[in-house]
């Protein structure tokens, strides 16, 4: 049913206007440790997993440091275009992840090799969503704000089920990318662990 990305250059885009606004939000937050201005320190992506013709843009991640002698931390915005520090995009991390637990092994193999994984890579990704992904305190918050309820042992699968699960697919993946644009930040993956 959803076993594929929008493909068109328009959700490419979309998704990097979305990263626009976010970061844009953030610079008119100025820097969290000193309220100082934060500049332009975008750095280079390799983004592996998409479309041939991504445009140039999409290479960098975009991203802040603080103006002030003494302070120059670095503010790096959520994103729905990457997943954390993996080079894949996270679109393809998802979808990769949940097609390991729906459709048949030919199918993810097909979808594998489309966006150049190593089955390693795709196991990876698979330990992150059942052991490390719901262990995190964005998890452990953000779960109660999706409906139907999201079975975890079927992570990322119900996940992307509950955000395609009915309507337009380009919608859908831009829901679910923005929901996890949190977990994007340095620090957002941290699990928690229960005394």
């Amino acid at each position: 049913m959803y076993h594929d990305l929008p493909c068109t250059a328009t959700f490419w885009d979309f998704l990097y206007e979305v990263d626009r606004d976010l970061a844009e939000t953030k610079r008119k937050q100025g820097c969290p440790y000193c309220c100082g201005r934060l500049d332009t320190a975008n750095y280079p992506r390799k983004p592996r997993g998409g479309p041939d013709k991504l445009p140039e843009a999409y290479r960098l991640r975009l991203s802040f440091c603080c103006d002030r002698d003494g302070c120059r931390k670095r503010v790096t915005p959520p994103s729905v275009r990457f997943l954390g520090r993996k080079v894949y995009l996270a679109a393809i991390v998802v979808l990769i992840s949940a097609m390991r637990q729906g459709p048949s092994p030919r199918r993810v193999r097909d979808l594998a090799d489309l966006c150049g994984a190593d089955p390693k890579t795709i196991a990876r990704w698979q330990v992150f969503w059942r052991d490390l992904f719901p262990q995190t305190h964005f998890w452990k918050t953000a779960r109660a704000r999706i409906v139907p309820v999201i079975t975890v042992v079927a992570l990322p699968y119900s996940l992307v089920d509950a955000f395609l699960g009915g309507g337009d697919l380009a919608e859908g993946w831009q829901r679910l990318l923005r929901f996890l644009a949190p977990i994007t930040i340095p620090g957002a993956l941290e699990i928690e662990v229960s005394s």
